[in-house]
């Protein structure tokens, strides 16, 4: 397996391509990144910190490597506090490390997808993107991490929606864009539009965290019709191309 911090072999960035598989082990120790720049990780924590009391400093997967073969992708990576992650985003380059997440993309019977819009105290305030998290250490089984799983308790913490009720696709896909990995997968439910944002909406009146602030409807590949996260570009424009849609 040719593991690598780079993507050399890889599809283009911001291109949505086929994946056979997932391998992604979790290594003991801390991640190289978080060694070299402990100071520097403090000092901007305090200073994101400052600027948003609300952030908490949980527990996060950091990938260290991958390798994208045949048999999908690999991964090698170590557990880091969301501190580490929030310094190494602010890096020009964002070398030292790959974010890899998982995207489930909720479709519904009437051709829409369904995301959410993030609350104003969190890290990504007011972007669009679907229901997602990093992966955590509770997403890691006998040493790996289970992509399955993160998107099932993400969905479900944050919209208060099943993805075991939904068709899903058969396959995974991925993207990647600024040393970010976006692992997708398509949850198709037999729901409108209108009823799954009725049923998000429902959740948030007894959800534990008002980390949303909403659902959003998308109902084309529109870049400019919401605040997007980048990492939602190249999967709405796949989405809407393979059902038809500009």
């Amino acid at each position: 397996m040719d593991f690598s911090d780079e993507f050399a072999g890889w599809p283009p960035e911001q291109t949505v391509f086929p994946v056979a598989g997932l391998d992604l082990k979790v290594l003991p120790g801390p991640h190289p990144f978080q060694v070299s720049e402990e100071a520097a990780i403090r000092e901007n924590w305090a200073k994101e910190t400052a600027a948003n009391p609300a952030l908490f400093d949980g527990e996060m997967i950091f990938q260290k490597r991958l390798a994208l073969s045949e048999k999908g992708i690999s991964g090698e990576a170590h557990v880091i506090p969301f501190s580490c992650f929030m310094w190494w985003r602010r890096q020009a380059d964002r070398r030292g490390g790959i974010h890899l997440f998982a995207y489930p993309v909720i479709a519904t019977n009437d051709g829409a997808l369904v995301a959410i819009r993030m609350g104003a105290h969190t890290a990504n305030p007011g972007q669009v993107y679907f229901a997602a998290g990093s992966l955590e250490p509770m997403d890691v089984t006998d040493g790996r991490c289970d992509v399955e799983a993160n998107m099932r308790r993400e969905v479900l913490e944050e919209t208060g929606l099943d993805l075991r009720e939904a068709m899903a696709g058969d396959s995974y896909y991925a993207s990647r864009v600024r040393r970010t990995v976006t692992v997708l997968r398509l949850f198709r439910f037999d729901l409108t539009a209108d009823e799954i944002v009725e049923q998000i909406h429902a959740h948030m009146l007894v959800a534990e965290d008002d980390e949303i602030a909403g659902p959003v409807v998308i109902r084309s590949a529109d870049h400019s019709a919401q605040p997007y996260n980048i990492a939602m570009l190249p999967v709405i424009d796949w989405y809407f191309a393979e059902n038809g849609v500009a």
